[in-house]
């Protein structure tokens, strides 16, 4: 009888933290407040010790040689960027309105806009590196909208504000599971491109390298590149200066072979860019866990 009013309740003391800096901050430019929300979580990175542990643990894996100091640092700074991030997509109807901040380039797009051209969809490959919104806002910008995969969050506050904010940057939104799985072929049958983030450990996925241990990833979108055949782009927008401008990277698509390896190729291509901006991937999605 109690379970539920305890779980909500619990539920809103974690998510008055963030709001109380969301509406402390509400008067001041958009710079200022999504950079404030990034010091504020990358403190939290710097000393909360689970989040220490669980990033430490991988960091250990991938860069044997890096030093205590060196962690600290990169855990402080992955929090900032991952505030920035959270800020932006809560708030991605004005996000997307920042077109002077977004510097896009690459062959990938000319290709996505071909497709479209042609009636055909489009599969976006993705990871939680830099702010991957940044892409989606460049092609609503050349007027190609982008649906989105997402994961459903516990916290139902978090759940709202963060399903809104998805929401602004493109439709439809797809959630993970059967359903949304059944979204996600109609939208690209009907010629609909799609942003899917391949980083997260997948149980029933296949172990694949990514940089240089074996993950378990999901093969399923470049099942579907090769079941409708449809370009599988990966797209990356990577924070360049104080962090609120982006290079928005649309890559050559990877070219169709089998599912195996082009998921391989897509993240070979992530980690390239995890290792020249370490501190631009989320280290707390349990990557290697249960291979």
């Amino acid at each position: 009888m109690i379970t539920r009013p305890v779980k909500y309740a619990w539920q809103h003391i974690r998510y008055v933290p963030l709001w109380s800096m969301l509406t402390v901050s509400r008067w001041r430019s958009f710079t200022t407040r999504s950079a404030a929300l990034g010091r504020a979580v990358g403190g939290v990175m710097r000393w909360f010790p689970i989040a220490r542990r669980r990033m430490n643990s991988d960091l250990k894996l991938v860069f044997p040689e890096m030093s205590r100091h060196e962690r600290n640092c990169l855990r402080r700074q992955m929090g900032r960027n991952m505030g920035q991030t959270l800020f932006e997509i809560y708030h991605n109807a004005e996000f997307h309105t920042r077109l002077d901040h977004f510097h896009v380039s690459g062959p990938g797009i000319e290709v996505i806009e071909a497709a479209q051209a042609a009636g055909k969809g489009a599969i976006i490959v993705s990871g939680h590196f830099g702010q991957w919104e940044a892409v989606r806002a460049s092609l609503k910008a050349r007027g190609i909208e982008v649906g989105a995969v997402y994961r459903r969050q516990s916290n139902r506050h978090y759940q709202r504000r963060l399903l809104a904010g998805i929401e602004a940057g493109g439709l439809p939104i797809m959630e993970t599971g059967r359903v949304g799985t059944k979204t996600l072929v109609r939208h690209l049958r009907a010629g609909g491109v799609v942003a899917i983030l391949l980083d997260e450990k997948h149980p029933d996925g296949t172990r694949l390298p990514f940089l240089g241990r074996p993950a378990l990833t999901s093969l399923a979108a470049a099942q579907l590149a090769l079941k409708y055949d449809l370009p599988m782009v990966p797209a990356y927008g990577t924070r360049i200066g104080d962090g609120s401008d982006f290079e928005v990277d649309f890559e050559t698509p990877i070219p169709h072979t089998d599912a195996e390896t082009m998921t391989r190729a897509f993240n070979d291509s992530l980690s390239t860019r995890i290792l020249e901006h370490p501190d631009q991937w989320y280290w707390l999605l349990k990557r290697w866990q249960g291979v």
